[in-house]
């Protein structure tokens, strides 16, 4: 139904990287998503009535809080729409990630609230309903919401939304409970013993678990992960696709919200090579990578010297020294510096955050090792941090 939906109300549809198209796909699944809620808690708050069910009138108005979490949704992909203005000149795009973890939020309140009110069932257990009509309900709303969870999984990986994919875990988290509900009237009605309380608790630990994974899903974006490995990977292949470019460092990603990414990094170029020639080389790459990533990117040129045999060897052995002492350490900016008495070697090492080094452990062991094989080479070392896994 979503596809032919989408066909139907989304321009272009198939052209998911446009900032409208994805917008209107998290807006139609939204809107979507508040129809059926609102369908099933009228369903089973009128079968609720007939039947004098507590536990589907319970779940109905469940559903009509879901119809809340979608809305929520909704208004988040509208105003993470918003064209970026003097006080947000980076836009509005957080606001999909702030969405979402209402949303978590509101999936954690549920586990809380069930796992409550299971517990006091296991303690003085309640009659349960188990007619024919209470069970198709049950039934028709696990199928509903197993659609829901698989549409809203399949939108968040179509435009890699976060917010989408809680909406996702809601859906899931509220067909697992239904049915968990739907085995504890069967047994009942089969056998008569009654384990619904227990039931409601296994079912509140999982809405629990799935609260807190789809919390920390979208609270890393807004506290500052790192980028995808993927994504840094295309950026480190367009720029050293430029033979210009001998190296690259200190790259970091400024993530705004979805299709809002900033990029600087530092590009090493021949030190001895045409100054506005290789500017324009440095435009052209920061282009080409708004043009192939939909990022805006800060280049730093970096001159080294390349023509010099001497600093070049030396730069090799400083960088296998440093990789001796842990593989993921790695060298640049490496100048060399020599007096009558002593030469100095000036560079900056790179120490990433899962590296169990202090700053000046790094310092210390790189500075013996080199003036255990050079005596009178004095290191000014500057130690930089990785900000990409």
């Amino acid at each position: 139904m979503i596809t032919l939906l989408s066909r139907l109300f989304i321009k272009d549809y198939a052209n998911v990287g446009d900032q409208k198209v994805r917008r209107s796909y998290g807006i139609l699944a939204s809107i979507v998503g508040i129809c059926l809620n609102i369908l099933l808690f009228l369903g089973k708050y009128l079968a609720g009535l007939q039947c004098g069910s507590i536990a589907i009138m319970s779940d109905a108005f469940n559903n009509l809080s879901d119809a809340g979490s979608s809305l929520i949704t909704l208004i988040g992909f509208k105003f993470a729409g918003m064209k970026p203005d003097a006080d947000h000149p980076f836009g509005h795009g957080r606001i999909e990630y702030i969405s979402g973890f209402i949303v978590s939020a509101a999936i954690i309140l549920m586990g809380f609230e069930l796992g409550k009110s299971s517990i006091e069932k296991i303690l003085h257990p309640d009659d349960i309903d188990t007619s024919l009509l209470s069970i198709l309900i049950l039934v028709v709303s696990i199928c509903v919401k197993l659609y829901m969870s698989f549409y809203n999984r399949r939108i968040s990986r179509r435009i890699d939304s976060a917010a989408m994919r809680a909406t996702a875990t809601d859906s899931l988290s509220d067909a697992i409970a239904t049915t968990f509900v739907l085995i504890a009237i069967l047994i009942m009605r089969f056998t008569g013993i009654n384990i619904d309380g227990w039931c409601g608790v296994a079912v509140a630990c999982f809405i629990l678990f799935a609260g807190y994974s789809a919390a920390r899903e979208t609270l890393s974006p807004l506290l500052g992960n790192p980028p995808d490995p993927d994504f840094v990977k295309q950026v480190h292949d367009i720029v050293m696709s430029h033979e210009e470019i001998v190296g690259m460092h200190d790259l970091i990603v400024h993530d705004y919200g979805p299709g809002r990414i900033m990029v600087s990094l530092h590009g090493e170029v021949n030190g001895n090579g045409d100054i506005f020639a290789l500017h324009d080389k440095i435009d052209l790459i920061e282009r080409e990578l708004r043009s192939k990533l939909g990022c805006d990117a800060t280049i730093h040129m970096d001159p080294i010297e390349t023509n010099n045999e001497a600093i070049t060897q030396l730069r090799s052995e400083v960088a296998e020294i440093a990789h001796s002492i842990h593989p993921k350490l790695t060298v640049h900016d490496f100048r060399m510096v020599t007096g009558r008495t002593h030469t100095n070697l000036i560079f900056d090492v790179v120490v990433p955050m899962d590296v169990q080094l202090t700053d000046q452990e790094a310092i210390d062991l790189i500075t013996k090792k080199i003036q255990e094989k050079y005596p009178n080479y004095f290191t000014v070392i500057q130690v930089d941090k990785s900000y990409v896994m």
